[in-house]
């Protein structure tokens, strides 16, 4: 169940956030009908994967790694998650990182990007952490602020 996923946070109808799935995780999600899986967790993180990329395939999702150093999120590393996002923007897409941390500022950071309310965003964002001074710094560069 989705629902179980530890941090799991629906977004859209089309987009959908957590911390690191389990093997049988991925089952559900691709049951759930996400087709690709965006995952932005150091190969190193808490509880990662080792097989990660063939488990998400297995279940016929298609798995696009972006590993962004917790200490150190870059411009470059949002430019290649904006990317990966616009490619698959039509289908239903589940991003995930250890914690759902990482994945909660890239998402907040693509949708005001994409003209969704500061409110909004933010409120999402809450629901799962308080942006530590290292990432609060990196979404107003991102952001312009």
């Amino acid at each position: 169940m989705l629902t179980d996923i530890y941090n799991y946070l629906p977004i859209s109808d089309r987009l959908a956030t957590a911390g690191q799935p389990t093997a049988d995780q991925f089952a559900a999600i691709a049951q759930a009908d996400f087709a690709v899986v965006i995952n932005l967790a150091m190969p190193t993180s808490t509880n990662a994967l080792p097989d990660e990329q063939a488990v998400v395939e297995a279940q016929g999702m298609t798995y696009c790694p972006i590993p962004v150093e917790w200490e150190h999120p870059t411009l470059r590393d949002f430019q290649q998650f904006a990317t990966v996002m616009s490619q698959y923007g039509e289908q239903k897409v589940f991003v995930h990182c250890a914690m759902n941390m990482r994945v909660s500022a890239f998402v907040y950071l693509y949708r005001r990007l994409r003209g969704v309310s500061q409110a909004a965003a933010a409120a999402d964002l809450a629901k799962i952490w308080q942006p530590n001074a290292t990432w609060q710094h990196f979404m107003e560069a991102v952001l312009g602020e």
